[in-house]
This record gives structure tokens, C-alpha cells and sequence, in this order.
């Protein structure tokens, strides 16, 4: 077993001032955590996707990080420490201050070997219970690593090579079965931005009741030792939602914001990134601020509203705010209209999506 510190280069982000900040040439390439989040998401092991480059003169003058090829990057602040997302740099580049990078020393770790470590390494355990998650190089430096012998490490690494690439085969897999239930969703019901079936529209507001999340105090330690799941936006990445990263207890619902959400309600993403993600509720919840929560009525089947909103989700997105974070707030989102169908034909689609979704676990 050996530290971090003893077989890894740690490197850190760079302030990136907002008037260098949208330019698509230069000599490096400048990566958000943003961009890092766009690659993963890409199926991109290695970054390739920036929206920001920069001359080597202002990277000298903002004394900029200049992190080498082969570098593992991440988010070390933040939301997104909770999504685990890793890249590699795939060649001399800077990263903001939300992010941190790793290089693996030659010598002593394989770059296949380590980044499978580093992408099997829960982030969001490590951060601190603060109001903004963040992960401090010191406690890094101090994580251990088995560091068999270089051969050995390489072995290993085909291995996990071989694993991933069925995992991948399987994710395609699923993709084409989600691609099933929306066709079928735009067969039945039309495509819902244009309504061209001409169902009546009704706003989201009329088709349950919304609420917001709320964070129980940071200061209170004790609030985030429950079961109570409490979601954030981040997590948000499948029909059902299975369980939280973090948990509450009752004390925290009853003494702060937090609200206990029913089993059946649907949360949606509201800021950056995480914008009209949902999930629904497999049991009694809760969630941070980050997130909207609908408790459905009789009008709508929960599961048809949520490929609805999937359908329309750009549609959506395009109305959000901000200039550096692009939001949504509960207001919008109530106000939001939808083409609503006939309750009996929402409950017919619901059934061939859920006899398609048992083929996922097949």
C-alpha cells in the first residue's frame, strides 16, 4: 500500500477571470468543471470537448496550472463531487479552481490502473459536511492505494478493460430501450412541443402540488445521521429513485426547511446543470433546495408525466436564467404547459413502458 502523495503529482485548479473567459483558440485548453462533465457524458475517457481556450501569455499573467497529459481530473466542490465524474487530460491544459487533478507517477502507477481506482473512489464520502461539498488535497494525499507491481497492474487493468466494455455494450443497450418508449410515447400522443394531436393543454401547476426542497443546517451534524433519503439535484438520473447518497432524520424535516415528500411525488432539477433531471420517489423522501417536487392528482399518471417532460425537456431548458448558471425556479416550472392526454391512454403507455423497463433487468 502506498499515499496518494507518494504516487501521484497533485495538481490544482486556476481562477479563470470571466474577460479571458469564450474564446475557441488558443495554446491550452481551459477546462470547467462543466466541460468535465460534458465529456463523461460524451462516453470521452480523455478531454476533448472545451468551450474556452487561452494564449501561454495569460496563462502567465492569471499564473495559471498548466497540467500535463495523462492527468486525472475532477470536481472538488460542490455539487458535482457527488456525480464522480473523472477524466484524463489528453494534453497540456488548465482546469478552474472547482477541480483538482492527479498524475500518476511512471514509475509507480499505471495510468489505466489508477484512473480505475480514481473512478471507483466515492468523492462525496470524503467531503466535508459543510453548507458547499468540497474534498481537501490533504485528506487525498493521505487515501491509500495498493500498488502491486507494474505487470501485475497492467493485468488488472485489461481486466477491468474487458469489464467495461460489456457495461458499455449494456448501457447502449438500455439507451435503445429508452429510445423504444419515447417513439412509442411520440406514436401515441404526438410529439408534445407541437402538439400536432391537439390535446388540451394544461400548466404543471394544475396537475398536482409543488414544493421545493430545504438543506437542514450543516452546523448540526446529527441532522444527517438518519434514513430519511434526502436527494440532491445531482442524483437525479433515473425513472425510480432508489436511494440517496446522504440521509436525514426526522429532527431535521420538523426544524428546517426539508419537507417529507410521498412515495409517488416526481422530483425535477432546478439549477445548472442538473436542470429538469428527475426521478420518482420509490418511498417517503426528501430533498435540497435544488430540487422541485410534484405530488401528482388524478389528472396524470406520474410515470406518462415524466417521458412527457422528458420529450420536452430542451424546450424547457431554453427558457432558463442567469448568465454564469443557467436556473430554473418553481415558479417557472409551474407555469410550465404541457399537451395532457386522456387518463386511460396515459395508463395504456405506462404499461408497455414498464414492460419494456423489466427488460433492463433481464
Amino acid at each position: 500500500m502506498a499515499k496518494l502523495k507518494e504516487v501521484c503529482t497533485f495538481y490544482s485548479g486556476t481562477g479563470f477571470p470571466t474577460k479571458y473567459q469564450g474564446n475557441d483558440e488558443g495554446e491550452y485548453a481551459f477546462y470547467k468543471v462543466s466541460d468535465i462533465a460534458n465529456n463523461v457524458q460524451l462516453g470521452n475517457t480523455y478531454l476533448s470537448v472545451c468551450n474556452n481556450y487561452i494564449s501561454g501569455e495569460i496563462a502567465k499573467e492569471i499564473k495559471g496550472c498548466i497540467l500535463p497529459k495523462d492527468t486525472v481530473v475532477f470536481a472538488k466542490i460542490g455539487e458535482a463531487v457527488k456525480l464522480n465524474r473523472r477524466a484524463i487530460t489528453s494534453a497540456d491544459c488548465l482546469i478552474d479552481n472547482n477541480a483538482m487533478g492527479l498524475a500518476p507517477i511512471q514509475d509507480k502507477l499505471r495510468l489505466d490502473y489508477f484512473f480505475y481506482y480514481m473512478r471507483n473512489l466515492k468523492m462525496e464520502k470524503l467531503a466535508e459536511s459543510t453548507t458547499v461539498p468540497s474534498v481537501r488535497k490533504s485528506l487525498l494525499e493521505e487515501l491509500e492505494i495498493k500498488v502491486p507491481s507494474l505487470e501485475e497492474q497492467k493485468e488488472i487493468g485489461e481486466i477491468l478493460d474487458k469489464v467495461s466494455v460489456v457495461i458499455q455494450t449494456r448501457k447502449q443497450e438500455i439507451e435503445q430501450l429508452d429510445l423504444l418508449i419515447k417513439a412509442r410515447f411520440v406514436e401515441m400522443f404526438g410529439d408534445p412541443i407541437y402538439n400536432a394531436n391537439n390535446l388540451p393543454m394544461m400548466c404543471l401547476n394544475d396537475l398536482g402540488v409543488w414544493n421545493s426542497g430545504g438543506t437542514p443546517s450543516r452546523t448540526n451534524p446529527a441532522y444527517f445521521t438518519g434514513e430519511i433519503d434526502w436527494y440532491s439535484a445531482g442524483e437525479l438520473n433515473t425513472l425510480y429513485l432508489e436511494g440517496s447518497i446522504e440521509k436525514i432524520t426526522e429532527e431535521a424535516i420538523q426544524e428546517s426547511a426539508a419537507k417529507l415528500f410521498k412515495a409517488g411525488s416526481m422530483l425535477v432539477g432546478m439549477y445548472d446543470t442538473a436542470a429538469f433531471k428527475m426521478g420518482i420517489l420509490k418511498k417517503a423522501s426528501a430533498s435540497n433546495q435544488a430540487c422541485a417536487c410534484i405530488e401528482p392528482n388524478e389528472t396524470v399518471n406520474i410515470v406518462w408525466l415524466y417521458y412527457s417532460l422528458q420529450l420536452m425537456k430542451e424546450h424547457f431548458l431554453s427558457q432558463r436564467r442567469g448568465v454564469r448558471q443557467k436556473n430554473l425556479n418553481l415558479g417557472m416550472i409551474k407555469g410550465f404547459e404541457i399537451p395532457i392526454a386522456d387518463r386511460g391512454k396515459q395508463d395504456e403507455f405506462v404499461c408497455f413502458a414498464e414492460q419494456v423497463d423489466k427488460s433492463k433487468v433481464v
